[in-house]
């Protein structure tokens, strides 16, 4: 039964970073989790055979010891793209790496190493992918001067030299999303609003178009593609609202909803009842994970909060997805539990759920790399 909640705050818990939508459904239809756990990039895949839930978890990508920061891209052909950081050379200087998974029962690429834009530095920030239309992916990650570097796949393999995409103070947490149109954007909140850089053309160099002013709470900022000609960016307000911003259409951002929490949001586009929704997860102040949804783009029509699943005291990452059903599936991932949970839609009409599932990262040691 789902409950109506009023947002309150709730703490963050910052030892892990995961960044872009890191419950997936792969190229063969099967549930994919991807989460940094000791060191590693673990995955956990969802059980299709009569047994049900979620296989053990197993070490992806090879042996590499990595720091605690993923970020995740799905291109248009189920591909799994996978951005982490791994420390070389000196105590502390780190390089991003690169892997891909192509579907959950073959092995995943071993980590290539895209180096770092400014050769031998320590952390700058955490990553971001996305990847296009012609399946190349583009890692942006903040560079030692507060700005936006990028490195992108060529289309017949191989990586373009690290660039420079300019812009200043740029905060932690990138926001990379592909178009309905398969261009590249990105998104980077910094203080007074959110810079925002833009393919123009395929394989192109996003460019900087300036400030987006905005009134944006740390770590809250989401871009989702909602229409065939429109990015919507979501995130959460100093006042603590929940707002839709489409900054080509709409001078101003729009409000959704009070926000259930403080975290970030997920969000996906869905089809309830017949008409274009999206949903978003986030965790309430009571622990809990909420659920909220509204007709795509018609943010006047309100959203109401609703609450599912245990009552927990650390923070939540929650993720959304749709199976290869269509069905809608709610992951909330507790780091400090070690334990992922997932809700499935029930095959009826409306926004109703099944029972919570759950897989533990833990369980004995991981398996071998894969």
């Amino acid at each position: 039964m789902l409950t109506a909640t009023a947002p309150k705050t709730v703490a963050t818990d910052a030892s892990t970073t995961l960044n872009g939508d890191w419950l997936v459904c792969d190229r063969d239809g099967t549930l994919c989790a991807y989460v940094p756990r000791d060191g590693a990039v673990v995955c956990l895949t969802e059980d299709r055979t009569h047994a049900g839930g979620w296989q053990p978890p197993r070490r992806i990508g090879g042996d590499a010891r990595l720091l605690a920061d993923l970020a995740v891209g799905q291109g248009r052909d189920r591909y799994v793209h996978l951005v982490s950081l791994r420390e070389c050379g000196a105590k502390g200087q780190v390089e991003l790496v690169h892997s891909v998974h192509f579907q959950s029962r073959l092995a995943a690429l071993d980590w290539t190493s895209l180096g770092h834009p400014n050769k031998n530095r320590p952390r700058t920030g955490t990553p971001a992918v996305t990847v296009d239309a012609q399946g190349r992916a583009h890692v942006f990650v903040r560079n030692e001067f507060g700005g936006l570097s990028m490195r992108a796949q060529r289309e017949r393999g191989g990586w373009e030299p690290w660039r420079d995409l300019k812009g200043k103070h740029l905060e932690e947490e990138l926001v990379a999303v592909t178009t309905a149109a398969g261009l590249v954007e990105v998104y980077a909140p910094v203080l007074g609003g959110i810079l925002r850089w833009r393919q123009t053309e395929p394989g192109g160099v996003p460019v900087l178009e300036g400030l987006l002013p905005a009134r944006v709470r740390p770590g809250t900022l989401r871009a989702m593609a909602t229409s065939e000609d429109s990015v919507t960016l979501f995130f959460t307000d100093l006042e603590g609202t929940l707002v839709a911003w489409r900054p080509d259409l709409n001078p101003e951002p729009v409000p959704v909803v009070a926000a259930a929490g403080d975290g970030r949001a997920a969000a996906v586009r869905c089809v309830l009842e017949g008409y274009d929704c999206t949903l978003f997860a986030q965790q309430s102040v009571t622990g809990r994970t909420a659920m909220a949804a509204y007709p795509t783009e018609v943010e006047s029509a309100g959203a109401w909060w609703a609450e599912s699943g245990p009552q927990l005291p650390d923070t939540l990452r929650v993720a959304l997805c749709a199976d290869a059903r269509g069905r809608l599936v709610v992951g909330a991932l507790s780091q400090a539990e070690g334990v992922l949970r997932t809700v499935r839609q029930k095959a009826e009409p409306g926004l109703a759920f099944g029972a919570w599932d759950k897989a533990s990262l833990v369980t004995g040691a991981l398996g071998p790399a894969r």
